[in-house]
């Protein structure tokens, strides 16, 4: 799949995320530093979802990149759920209907129907981060997932399927035992819309420029 435009941070500034080679697209990296930075994620494991690119990148507690993947979504694009839709039957849910919500989800482990471990995104939705399943025939899952392009990524009823080395390797241990915060990211508004979040460098250079304000002001009292 090809890679999001963004640029590479190799090494991390305080108060930043670190993703090493990964190149990030700007919305991901946006949301990361300020997780880090707001520390938003209350000292638990966290991930983002960037649904314009069909990638999911695994974070430590820290915000430090522990590995990312590819991705499928939701069938049909948009940033929120169907009402009830989490107690019908997938054999009615339309096409427009299967989309995969944005948000800040705390999310943990458990088990779905047939004793599968996912991770529980939303419960009230049923949105599941999970290994890529089969689908039907016609679906090509695992194809979609190996193939050089996000185009094809939109398939699913609303749950994120990734590719099962991934699940197992850092999904599933980083939630066992813990929390986790997921941020799904939107894709028909803006992040600082849908998190409440701000630009960390913009806001370190407020906090610069009023604590030289401060000291100047400081010195004229004391002359």
């Amino acid at each position: 799949m090809a890679s999001a435009p963004a640029r590479d941070r190799v090494h991390s500034p305080p108060g930043r995320a670190y993703f090493g080679q990964e190149r990030a697209s700007p919305d991901a990296v946006h949301i990361a530093d300020w997780v880090v930075d707001s520390a938003d994620n209350q000292g638990m494991p966290f991930m983002i979802v960037d649904k314009a690119h069909a990638r999911v990148l695994m974070f430590n507690a820290a915000g430090r990149l522990q590995g990312a993947a590819s991705a499928l979504l939701g069938l049909a694009r948009g940033d929120d759920s169907v009402p009830g839709i989490g107690e019908r039957k997938l054999s009615t849910i339309l096409p427009e209907e299967r989309t995969t919500p944005a948000g800040r989800f705390v999310s943990s482990l458990a088990r779905d129907i047939h004793g599968q471990e996912v991770l529980w995104v939303d419960y009230d939705t049923a949105i599941a981060l999970h290994r890529v399943v089969k689908g039907t025939p016609g679906e090509g899952r695992a194809q979609r997932l190996d193939s050089l392009t996000s185009d094809d990524n939109r398939v699913s009823y609303g749950c994120i399927n990734v590719p099962v080395k991934f699940y197992d390797k850092l999904v599933s241990p980083a939630f066992t035992g813990t929390n986790g915060v997921v941020y799904i990211l939107p894709e028909t508004r803006s992040a600082r819309e849908v998190f409440g979040s701000y630009d960390v460098q913009e806001r370190a250079l407020q906090v610069a420029g009023q604590q030289a304000t401060t000291t100047d002001s400081s010195a004229a009292i004391r002359k």
